[in-house]
């Protein structure tokens, strides 16, 4: 199957000048949507996962999917306000401003394998700092995975010290 054909792009969302990558028309597909996680499965199925890490929002639905399918812990990262107990926060760089992103101190456990899963790729900001949030709390990222990954943004070059995989990659 072609995912590529079920993703619509969105010009100049959520700012002028940005090209939105938009998963929504693929997660209405079902055989796109049950696509994307079997290959998300099949590549790591024999990778030794305690937890899967989904960062807001867009990561919770393909992370706690294949949770259920791998049969591993599922863990959010949200945005800022949105976890109720004592936190961890890490600050980051977008395409097109800043953010910020929490944790709750006692989700991961010292020595626990992790898969930080998000549907998108850019310049790695997002993932670079749930990635230092997972190494913070003792976790070690065993990899993170995306839909999508916009290559021509370089967001790689921010997750060198990891294994990175991605369903799609865009070019321009």
């Amino acid at each position: 199957m072609d995912l590529a054909s079920t993703i619509r792009n969105v010009p100049d969302f959520p700012v002028k000048g940005i090209l939105f990558y938009d998963i929504t028309t693929l997660l209405k597909d079902p055989e796109a949507f049950k696509v994307s996680i079997d290959q998300l499965a099949d590549r790591y199925q024999d990778t030794e996962i305690d937890l899967i890490v989904g960062i807001e929002s867009r990561g919770f639905i393909f992370g706690t999917v294949l949770a259920y399918v791998l049969e591993t812990g599922f863990v959010p990262v949200r945005k800022p306000g949105k976890l109720p107990a004592e936190i961890l926060t890490e600050s980051y760089e977008l395409e097109y401003g800043t953010n910020t992103i929490e944790i709750h101190v006692d989700a991961i456990e010292k020595g626990q394998r992790v898969l930080v899963v998000d549907d998108l790729l850019a310049t790695g900001g997002t993932a670079k700092a749930t990635c230092n949030l997972v190494k913070k709390l003792g976790g070690e990222v065993v990899g993170i995975a995306f839909v999508i990954e916009l290559s021509f943004l370089n967001g790689r070059d921010k997750l060198k010290e990891y294994e990175v995989f991605s369903l799609l990659k865009y070019d321009e």
